[in-house]
């Protein structure tokens, strides 16, 4: 079978066949690019395997580019990469692995192109092309790659306990492919993720969350998150997640699982939105429930404050999968902390001063704080849905007409701290600050507009009562 190279990237292989078969060293296409290509999905990763030096074909190859890229060489794994154009081209000599209990780091030695296809994680991933002169573009597939390419079947070249055993790492990655590719895991391979997920302990956190974030980002996250839960990869990597997961019933009176309601609430985020943080935000925003819930008589299962819990959670959380602890943790902390408030607003007579809190404490990540609101109607009603739907298309109004006027979002107080201090003679004190909070809750109750006038009345008033003096 002949892979159909494409005009646009046929002069990089014609120079490294020539250049292979000036150093004689026979070359090949493999891995991830070989099977995007075949699934006409595009993809800017290649992989060059030859049978010799693959930094020294690296660097003889960008010899012969225009304009010439500059090689990263990596002398302890042996590769050498460059960037040409769109492309982002990879060199390294074929070689076989071996592995010892404790590391998925393996000892190297020099191999053959079928040592280096032994060592692939799945058969898709095994095909080369051939990128010399005899059988230029022939493709090579010891493993039925391609038979299982059409089939959507993921399935290891080796028996899978040894694939996954010397590497843990394939086992989120198969996970992964099948829930980027919309593959299924063939059985034999599905089943020994469960006997070999105690490994995964020896992968570093940060190949784990490369490998969560790619799920998060497909279009379903839900089939990568059920898989790793029901594999048992989930309660070690993410167990409080996985802690979400159970139904308990008393006196007749159970409560929906938490975790496959999340997984639905992360697949709604998704459709509405590409922003990786609001769906760490979806995948977070119950994690407080399972220490909060309780048996109440009369009235059943409750989780009373499990968003302020679960904010509060997030920083450890963050850290524990090696998250950054930035703004972008403060912006899922802070829906994570809210996401219930819409939600009571829908259910009561609103007043203006609730709405003015909420568009106060929301500020910027309003819009984002209802996108996630709306993910987590996951209600099997319909009726039910456009009912919580009309609410919140209702509360919407109510926000718009209640910023408009006013403009409490990114509030910023119309009397400053320094006029306080001026005003009244003071250095900066617990004083100053009870009366910026006083002047900031009348705004928000609506006890008097948000205006510098009588917000500085309203600061006189307050600073007479504290036993200061006005100055001049």
């Amino acid at each position: 079978m002949i892979f159909n190279i494409q005009p646009t990237e046929k002069e990089i292989f014609q120079i490294i066949r020539q250049t292979a078969s000036e150093l004689g060293f026979p070359a090949y296409i493999v891995g991830g690019y070989v099977r995007d290509r075949l699934l006409a999905r595009p993809s800017k990763d290649m992989d060059i395997v030859c049978i010799g030096s693959g930094m020294q074909l690296a660097q003889a190859v960008a010899d012969k580019l225009s304009p010439k890229p500059k090689v990263a060489l990596f002398q302890r794994f042996g590769t050498a990469a460059f960037r040409h154009k769109s492309l982002e081209v990879e060199f390294v000599g074929a070689r076989k692995e071996s592995y010892r209990h404790d590391s998925r780091k393996p000892t190297v030695e020099e191999g053959s192109l079928e040592d280096d296809q032994n060592r692939r994680d799945f058969t898709i991933n095994a095909l080369a092309v051939s990128l010399n002169e005899a059988d230029f573009g022939t493709i090579l597939d010891s493993f039925g790659g391609i038979s299982d390419l059409e089939r959507k079947i993921l399935k290891t070249p080796l028996e899978p306990g040894k694939t996954f055993s010397d590497d843990p790492l394939r086992m989120l990655r198969g996970i992964r492919f099948a829930n980027q590719l919309g593959f299924t895991l063939e059985k034999e391979t599905l089943d020994a993720i469960p006997l070999f997920k105690e490994r995964i302990k020896i992968v570093s956190k940060e190949r784990v969350l490369v490998e969560l974030e790619k799920i998060l980002a497909t279009d379903k996250p839900s089939i990568g998150l059920k898989l790793l839960y029901e594999t048992g990869l989930m309660q070690l990597i993410f167990p409080e997640m996985a802690a979400l997961a159970g139904a308990e019933y008393q006196e007749g009176m159970g409560h929906k699982d938490n975790f496959y309601h999340t997984v639905q609430v992360v697949d709604n985020a998704a459709r509405r939105s590409k922003n990786t943080w609001l769906r760490w935000a979806a995948v977070m925003h119950d994690i407080g429930k399972p220490a909060t819930k309780r048996f109440e008589k009369g009235e059943g299962w409750t989780f009373h404050g499990h968003q302020e819990l679960g904010a509060a959670m997030i920083p450890r959380l963050f850290n524990n999968l090696g998250l950054p602890t930035d703004h972008r943790m403060k912006y899922v902390q802070k829906l994570v902390k809210l996401h219930h408030r819409p939600v009571s607003l829908t259910k009561e007579t609103i007043t203006d001063s609730a709405i003015r809190r909420l568009l106060f404490d929301a500020g910027d990540d309003l819009e984002d704080l209802m996108l996630l609101c709306e993910s987590d109607i996951t209600s099997k009603s319909p009726d039910r849905v456009r009912r919580y739907m009309k609410n919140y298309d209702i509360l919407s109004v109510r926000l718009r007409e209640v910023e408009e006027k006013d403009k409490i979002r990114n509030w910023q107080p119309p009397v400053s701290g320094e006029l306080i201090m001026e005003t009244f003679g003071i250095t900066p004190c617990r004083e100053v600050g009870t009366i910026k909070n006083a002047i900031r809750e009348a705004i928000l109750d609506g006890a008097i507009p948000n205006e510098y006038e009588p917000a500085y009345q309203f600061m006189l008033q307050q600073g007479l009562a504290l036993g200061l003096k006005q100055q001049g």
